[in-house]
């Protein structure tokens, strides 16, 4: 069966324009990468848990905070790995200086059979929805093209 995964995109509007909060991921083998080396905070979970919590666990799990308001689903996608991701958007305000990720364990370097302890998202940066699109794996892309369609329709039974 293929892996789930679900998460959640944090998103504001300052001055007129739209920006996500993304999470670089931890870990040696990201540390140099910038583009293609960025995600949204998700996670994966089993059959017993439902997406919406395990989106939620995720969040509080690898940023260290919470987050509340009026959450919207957005349409699951089969990334390329053949994971199925989960997401939902909420418009929110993150501080991306106080990130504490948990750990996760790896054999580092290989080979060498030394176990050390990363982080799985070393930190979290504010960036406007075109450059965060440069920035996160390809296949999550549609998930902020989808955002920023729904945004636009909403803006626009506003005026």
């Amino acid at each position: 069966m293929a892996k789930k995964s679900a998460g959640i995109i944090v998103y504001r509007t300052r001055t007129g324009v739209l920006e996500v909060f993304i999470a670089h991921l931890g870990g040696p083998y990201w540390e140099k990468k910038d583009y293609r080396a960025w995600s949204f905070p998700k996670g994966e979970f089993e059959d017993d848990e439902k997406p919406f919590d395990a989106a939620l666990r995720e969040f509080r799990e690898e940023t260290g905070q919470s987050i509340q308001g009026n959450f919207v689903a957005l349409t699951p996608h089969r990334i390329p790995s053949g994971k199925l991701v989960y997401a939902w958007a909420v418009e929110g305000d993150i501080d991306e200086n106080k990130i504490r990720s948990n750990l996760f364990e790896l054999e580092w370097p290989p080979g060498t059979g030394s176990v050390r302890k990363f982080p799985e998202i070393d930190r979290g940066a504010w960036f406007d929805i075109a450059e965060a699109k440069k920035r996160v794996h390809e296949g999550l892309v549609p998930f902020f093209d989808e955002l920023e369609k729904k945004i636009g329709e909403l803006q626009g039974e506003l005026l």
